[in-house]
């Protein structure tokens, strides 16, 4: 399903990113040394009550996870790179976490996902690869216009990842989102300019363009859900919400600080 929105619906669309970009924005604030990341969750669960909105992820039971997903937020840390679930750990200095979260309000989702680094230490490595997500990331938002097609988005996210050196894995990837979190069409993260859907105004997209240090080959964790790198390397994923215009396309979940 393709949803194209009406005036009214990009307005609570607005809104609902709004929640989104404030939340990630506070709840990585919050996440120091010794956070755990059950207490992550905990405050994410909060603060979208807080909101008046309702997670896109706690009763979510996808085919390819072990549903339903039980928790209201993603923490993936270190080889860690998408659907991470939530357990028992405390940050260390160092560790690169995603927080990856989606809601729902007023009957519109949006979806967004951010990289960082915990506490004072910052190893090179890592930080060069956040980088290259969030310029990718930067990318594709640039080439989302009105006439152009989702295959423009991918190349131009995927040219930025390949000039880095980083391996680009095609199992998942952005997607259109609406009144509900997932859907058509697919945003693969590498692709041809000029193939596929034709962008429109109205359409809102996620773009998620993520990257492992040495590998394209994931893994599924034990818990069913988390999904980690298969040599064990470090991962970053970077994420927007964004509406077609007829001109620049919108970021809907900027931070609001």
């Amino acid at each position: 399903m393709i949803e194209i929105l009406n005036p009214a619906e990009l307005v609570r669309a607005r809104k609902t990113g709004a929640v989104v970009g404030a939340i990630l924005q506070e709840v990585k604030n919050r996440s120091v040394v010794g956070t755990n990341l059950l207490d992550i969750d905990e405050w994410t669960r909060a603060l979208i009550v807080q909101a008046g909105a309702e997670s896109c992820y706690v009763d979510y039971a996808p085919s390819f996870g072990r549903g339903p997903f039980g928790h209201y937020i993603c923490t993936s840390v270190n080889d860690a790179v998408l659907h991470g679930l939530p357990h028992d750990y405390a940050l260390a200095d160092g560790d690169l976490l995603t927080l990856d979260l989606a809601v729902i309000l007023s009957g519109v989702a949006a979806d967004s996902a951010i990289s960082f680094l915990v506490g004072a230490s910052r190893p090179a490595d890592s930080v060069k690869m956040i980088a290259a997500t969030e310029h990718a990331l930067a990318a594709g938002i640039a080439a989302a216009r009105p006439g152009a097609r989702t295959g423009d988005i991918s190349s131009a996210i995927g040219t930025v990842l390949a000039d880095a050196g980083y391996p680009i894995n095609t199992e998942f990837g952005g997607h259109g989102i609406g009144s509900t979190m997932h859907q058509d069409p697919h945003i693969s993260n590498t692709g041809r300019p000029g193939r596929g859907y034709k962008l429109r105004p109205g359409l809102l997209l996620a773009l998620e363009p993520w990257a492992m240090e040495d590998t394209h080959k994931l893994i599924t964790d034990p818990d069913g859900w988390t999904l980690r790198s298969g040599t064990g390397c470090r991962t970053a994923h970077s994420e927007h919400t964004i509406a077609i215009t007829d001109g620049e396309a919108e970021v809907l979940t900027l931070p609001n600080a």
